[in-house]
C-alpha cells in the first residue's frame, strides 16, 4: 500500500473554511504539508446561505492550501453539520447464505447498505451508518463480528441524517470550486477523530466542539460512538450579545471576545477598562473587562447546560453508561479563558481542552496544534483512510482478477491436454 498518498480535508464552518493537505507518513502518523484559511462569507449555522460566496471562499482557501504545499490536488473529504442534522437508534438484520463461512466484510457491507435504504423523511437523506453492538444467531452484546460463525446477522445502528437540500448545496459548492467530493463527513465525528484518544473512547467521553455557528456534541463508550447533536448555536452568537451588550459594531465585539473575553466575571476586577475607538472621529469607548465576562459568561453557560441536557439524555447518570473519561471541548470557541474552569462547575465532570495533535507527526504539530483545527484534522484523516480503503479494495479486486486469469489459462492448458489426448487416440484408432 502507498503510504504517501496525499489526501485533502474541507471544513466548510460558519466563520471560516479550512483546506488542509498531508498524508501518512512511515511511522502512521499524519504529517501536514499545506493549510489554506479564508473568511466564510456564505455559510449560516452551518447551512449554506449564499453559494456564490461560498464557492469563493473555498477557492480562496484551497489556493492557499496548494500554495503553502506545492501540490494540488483536487478530491478531497468534505465536512458536514448544521440545525439540520438529526440522529436515531436503529435494528437490523440480514440471513447469510452460507453460515459455515466466517463473517466478511461484504457481510458487514451487506448490512450496512440494506440500512441506507431504509425510507425516510421526505426532504430526509442518511450521512453516516455506524455499526454499533451485534448479534449473532441471538448472542448479542459482540463488538466485533469479524470471523465469526453465524446465519442471521444483526447490529443496533446509529444513524446520521440530513436535509438532502443542504447537502445537495454543499456539494455544490466544492463541485463549483473545481473539487471532487470524495464523501461527507459529521464534522463532530472528524473532530473525535483527531482530539480524542482510543482509552477516551473506550471510558466513555463527550467531545463538545463549539464552532461559530454550531456546537456539535459526539458522545463515546466502550470505543463506539452512542450519540450525536448538532446545536444550532456557537461562537457566533457570543459575539453578537457582546455587540449589543456594549454597542459596540461586529468586529470590536469579535476582537474584545478574543482577547480580554472570560468566562468567569470575578477574574476580573471592577477596574479593569479597555478602551475601543470610536465611529467617525467620535470620542473612544470604555468598555469594561467584568461587564464582557458577564456577558460571555451568561451566553456560554447556556450552551453548556443546552448540551448536558443531551448528555443527561444519553444516559450519562446510568452506572454502565457513565462518561468516566469526561469532557473533552475543542473548535474555535473553545479558546474562551476560563471555559474549562465553567463547564467542570455546571457539569460536575472532568473537563479538558482538545487539540489535534493525538496523531499527527512531530514536525507538523506546532503549526496546527490548536482547536480551530480539529475538524479540517479529522477529515484529512478520514480521507486518508478512505485512499487506504480504496487501494485495499483495488489491490483485492487485481489479486482476484490475477487468480481468474491464472484459472482461466489452467483450462485452456487443461482443454489442449485433453484434446491433444482426443486427437492422439483417433489417429490410432484410423
Amino acid at each position: 500500500m502507498n503510504k504517501n498518498k496525499i489526501s485533502l480535508g474541507i471544513d466548510i464552518g460558519t466563520t471560516k473554511i479550512v483546506a488542509i493537505i498531508g498524508k501518512k507518513n512511515e511511522y502512521g502518523k499524519i504529517e501536514i504539508i499545506g493549510i489554506g484559511k479564508s473568511p466564510s462569507l456564505g455559510v449560516y449555522q452551518g447551512v449554506v446561505s449564499n453559494i456564490t460566496q461560498t464557492v469563493e471562499s473555498i477557492q480562496l482557501a484551497v489556493e492557499r492550501a496548494f500554495e503553502a504545499s506545492g501540490v494540488e490536488i483536487r478530491e478531497g473529504m468534505v465536512g458536514i453539520a448544521g440545525k439540520h442534522i438529526k440522529s436515531l437508534q436503529h435494528n437490523d438484520y440480514i440471513n447469510r447464505k452460507n453460515p459455515e463461512k466466517v463473517i466478511s466484510d461484504s457481510d458487514i457491507e451487506n448490512l450496512v447498505k440494506q440500512v441506507y435504504n431504509l425510507s425516510m423523511l421526505p426532504g430526509e437523506k442518511i450521512i453516516h451508518v455506524l455499526p454499533q453492538e451485534y448479534k449473532i444467531d441471538g448472542q448479542s452484546e459482540i463488538t466485533e463480528a469479524l470471523g465469526m460463525y453465524g446465519n442471521r446477522l444483526e447490529a443496533n445502528f446509529h444513524v446520521v441524517t440530513g436535509q438532502i437540500s443542504s447537502i445537495s448545496n454543499i456539494m455544490r459548492c466544492v463541485k463549483s470550486a473545481g473539487l471532487i467530493p470524495k464523501g461527507v463527513t459529521l464534522e463532530p465525528i472528524a473532530s473525535s477523530e483527531s482530539v480524542l484518544s482510543q482509552d477516551e473512547k473506550e471510558a466513555g467521553v463527550a467531545l463538545i466542539d463549539i464552532g461559530g455557528g454550531t456546537t456539535d456534541l459526539a458522545i463515546f463508550k466502550n470505543g463506539i460512538i452512542r450519540h450525536t447533536v448538532v446545536i444550532p448555536f456557537g461562537g457566533n452568537i457570543v459575539t453578537e450579545d457582546i455587540k449589543e451588550g456594549c454597542s459596540i459594531i461586529g468586529k470590536y465585539a469579535e476582537e474584545l471576545k478574543i482577547r480580554f473575553g472570560s468566562t468567569w466575571p470575578n477574574h476580573n476586577k471592577e477596574n479593569e477598562i479597555v478602551t475601543i475607538p470610536g465611529l467617525n472621529g467620535r470620542e473612544p469607548k470604555e468598555i469594561s473587562l467584568k461587564t464582557l465576562s458577564k456577558i460571555i459568561h451568561a451566553r456560554i453557560k447556556e450552551i453548556i447546560e443546552t448540551v448536558y441536557i443531551e448528555i443527561e439524555n444519553y444516559g450519562h447518570n446510568e452506572q454502565r453508561k457513565k462518561l468516566i473519561g469526561g469532557i473533552v471541548i475543542t473548535g474555535g470557541g473553545s479558546q474562551i479563558k476560563h471555559l474549562k474552569q465553567l463547564v467542570e462547575y455546571v457539569t460536575g465532570m472532568d473537563t479538558r481542552i482538545g487539540v489535534p495533535n493525538e496523531h499527527i507527526a512531530g514536525d507538523s504539530e506546532q503549526h496546527i496544534a490548536s482547536p480551530i483545527y480539529s475538524t479540517a484534522v479529522g477529515l484529512l484523516m478520514k480521507a486518508i483512510e478512505e485512499n487506504e480503503k480504496e487501494e485495499r479494495r483495488s489491490d483485492e479486486e487485481k489479486t482476484a482478477n490475477d487468480s481468474m486469469e491464472e484459472l482461466h489459462k489452467n483450462r485452456i492448458n487443461i482443454f489442449e491436454v485433453w484434446t491433444e489426448k482426443l486427437i492422439k487416440f483417433f489417429d490410432r484408432e484410423e
